[in-house]
């Protein structure tokens, strides 16, 4: 819907993620990408999101760097803790002119938790809790607290009177708490005020696989000497575990040209655009099988459980997804598959032949409709110049149609060969689906 406020604009903004331990590797970001995308799906463009240490001078140099790109707003995570290195609160403040003061109501809201937290551990010091929740109580003079989720207030900072600059939201560190805390920070002033005034643009995500970037990169030059005004429009694109993923924005009046776009790459590719929607191919898989009431069975060697674990990542799973066998020895390939003898010691583990008996044998083993069989030489060692690292077979088998097998070579260690391994092998499995 478009903002009625005179004053509509298009609005930018920024991330910065504090947290020395998420520079270091040891917490993976997961709050930098998701205010990411509630910026984007209330109108705000993301201009950065900026990684920094729990160090003061840093801190105030991202606050700087992220203003500079002429942000309207800016969103913090982490360092909102007793601790003497949780210091988001204290710098953010000092960036914006605000002094610290105490609050009583945080006060209150902090001592609320605590106390929650004090009878997991009753031997702990209670003064020396309450020393320490004081410096969660502070807020900077003008600001909107925000009330805590675990023991943190976040807080509404815009810059001090007279002066320009962005308004800085200030949220905690883990996304249990960040994200209940964003969905009050948009209700309240000053941030649901900022969020009137911006306008709104669509996004959509289209996914293909089986081509390389530079097929798509020519198809879009060939779209717009085609008369096709691409340049209306953000387009990116993302090679991701051997699928490509097009990202479009654009205003909503350019809906039309979206839409010409879109028409183009179904008639460039046809069936290797398989998801319009945002969803996975697991999620396309799951939908196949539940519309035709079949369950799955997976036989894997070199990814280990890896397809198993990425179904199962669903809720209600246990309507599809029968079980599975990692046979990663032959002789579990043998005594839990049926995979015979004599084929391993004529084709090899990793072949057409023992992939569609692996496929064979785990709809008997897990008493599934269909099965699906990953084969393959992850490396770093076992290639052999007929089969080098990175061969995967793969093998679908589901009612009513021929078994479907296809070979694919993936470059990278092992970690990548059998992270791709999983794309490419629910891919085949949802081609099998199709021809049903």
């Amino acid at each position: 819907m478009e903002s009625t406020d005179p004053a509509a604009r298009r609005l930018r903004g920024a991330v910065i993620v504090t947290g020395s331990e998420v520079l270091a590797g040891r917490v993976i970001d997961k709050n930098g990408p998701y205010v990411s995308q509630q910026f984007a799906d209330r109108g705000i463009e993301t201009a950065g999101i900026i990684q920094v240490g729990d160090r003061r001078e840093d801190m105030l140099a991202a606050l700087g760097q992220a203003s500079s790109w002429g942000v309207d707003v800016i969103a913090t995570s982490g360092g909102l803790g007793p601790t003497a290195d949780d210091l988001t609160l204290e710098v953010v403040a000092e960036y914006a002119g605000r002094p610290l003061e105490l609050h009583e109501g945080m006060r209150e809201a902090v001592w609320a938790k605590v106390e929650k937290v004090r009878e997991r551990f009753p031997d702990i010091d209670v003064e020396s809790l309450r020393r320490t929740s004081l410096k969660q109580s502070m807020q900077p003079a003008g600001a909107t607290p925000l009330p805590p989720v675990g023991t943190a207030p976040g807080s509404l900072v815009p810059p001090s009177e007279g002066a320009e600059g962005p308004l800085v939201v200030v949220l905690p560190g883990p996304p249990r708490e960040l994200q209940p805390m964003w969905e009050d920070a948009v209700a309240r002033e000053p941030l649901a005020g900022l969020l009137a005034q911006a306008i709104p643009f669509e996004e959509r995500m289209l996914r293909l696989v089986g081509l390389p970037e530079s097929d798509l990169a020519a198809a879009l030059s060939e779209f717009e000497a085609g008369g096709l005004e691409l340049d209306r429009m953000e387009i990116t694109t993302c090679m991701r575990s051997g699928e490509i993923e097009i990202v479009t924005r654009y205003d909503a009046e350019d809906e039309a040209l979206y839409g010409r776009f879109d028409a183009a790459i179904r008639d460039r590719y046809g069936s290797r655009l398989y998801s319009d929607d945002g969803s996975h191919v697991e999620d396309v898989v799951r939908r196949m099988l539940l519309e035709r009431g079949w369950t799955i069975g997976l036989a894997e060697s070199c990814t280990g459980g890896l397809v198993a674990a990425k179904l199962i990542d669903a809720p209600g799973a246990s309507s599809f997804v029968r079980g599975g066998v990692v046979a990663y020895d032959n002789a579990v390939k043998q005594s839990a598959l049926g995979v015979p003898a004599e084929m391993l010691d004529t084709y090899g583990a990793v072949s057409q032949e023992v992939a569609e008996a692996m496929a064979q044998g785990v709809l008997a083993a897990v008493g599934s409709d269909c099965g699906l069989a990953i084969t393959g030489v992850a490396g770093p060692d076992g290639g052999t110049e007929e089969k080098p690292v990175g061969t995967v077979w793969f093998a679908a088998v589901v009612p009513g149609v021929p078994p479907r097998a296809r070979k694919v070579w993936i470059p990278g260690d092992r970690a990548s060969v059998r992270d791709r391994s999983v794309t490419y092998a629910l891919h085949v499995l949802r081609g099998a689906l199709e021809e049903v």
